[in-house]
């Protein structure tokens, strides 16, 4: 029997299989950090008895600040996650939680003292931005038995800190948002007139923001929408969608595919699709 994927798992390969082994839920932001955060998340996980399972993430251009825990020996680590520039991998294992915070494109800035590209790529401690106050937060979360009390605990702490509203950041996740909702979009000069800037100037919003350039930001909104497209099981004319997705060919798509993936995207179709999901 052929099953959708829930909404929020753009970006997660090869989801249906993910899924047998883990469960995400979102929840909205409260409106004092709705132009900061895009959505606050819990990973469940119970893997007791079975082999451990390592997820693939195209993660989108985004800061997050996650609190993994293993109810099973007692480890934790809480960190913020920098943009990460190439595909994402994580192993889970025996049984587990992680909360965390995905903070809108350019929303993390508000919260430090300098660029967001300076985490770029990087797996900094809570500390590094918030010092013992994030520390402290930190313990609060695993000490939370229950993890709807745990997202409690963060975004209270988050709105605690109340950073004032900050144009550029908004002017940043729009043009993020306008990156996303054009798939065909291929050049940066192009992009920068339609926002009506320079292509300096989108650049420098980007690196202080995003943390990140926009050429990176077009290319993986282009691999999750060919990822998304090949996963959905309705037969996907490649020639068609390279065309879509800006290609001048179907060869340069596939070998971008296939880089940013990590297999050829017919391939990834028959592994990702409908009636491929893992017992």
């Amino acid at each position: 029997m052929e099953r959708s994927l829930p909404d929020g798992t753009r970006g997660i390969l090869r989801a249906r299989a993910g899924l047998e082994r883990f469960r995400v839920d979102k929840t909205a932001p409260g409106p004092a950090l709705a132009p900061f955060v895009d959505d606050f998340w819990v990973l469940r996980w119970d893997l007791r008895g079975r082999p451990p399972h390592r997820q693939q993430v195209l993660t989108r251009p985004s800061v997050h600040m996650t609190f993994t825990s293993y109810l099973t020996g007692g480890a934790t680590r809480a960190r913020i996650v920098g943009v990460v520039r190439d595909d994402f991998v994580e192993e889970i294992h025996d049984e587990g939680r992680v909360v965390g915070v995905a903070f809108r494109p350019g929303g993390f800035r508000p919260f430090m003292d300098g660029p967001v590209s300076a985490l770029t790529g990087r797996f900094a401690g809570v500390d590094e931005v918030f010092g013992a106050a994030g520390l402290a937060l930190a313990e609060e979360v695993f000490a939370s038995a229950d993890a709807g009390e745990a997202l409690v605990r963060l975004e209270s702490f988050l709105a605690g800190l109340a950073p004032a509203p900050d144009p550029s950041a908004e002017r940043a996740a729009a043009v993020v948002a306008r990156i996303a909702a054009r798939p065909g979009l291929v050049r940066v000069d192009e992009l920068a007139a339609d926002v009506g800037l320079g292509p300096r100037s989108l650049q420098r919003l980007f690196h202080e923001y995003v943390g990140i350039g926009p050429k990176w930001v077009i290319r993986r909104f282009r691999m999750q929408e060919a990822a998304e497209r090949a996963a959905s099981g309705t037969g996907v004319d490649w020639a068609r969608l390279a065309a879509e997705l800006g290609y001048a060919d179907q060869a340069h798509f596939t070998r971008d595919f296939t880089a940013a993936v990590g297999t050829p995207p017919a391939r990834y179709a028959r592994e990702a699709g409908p009636g491929t999901i893992e017992a």
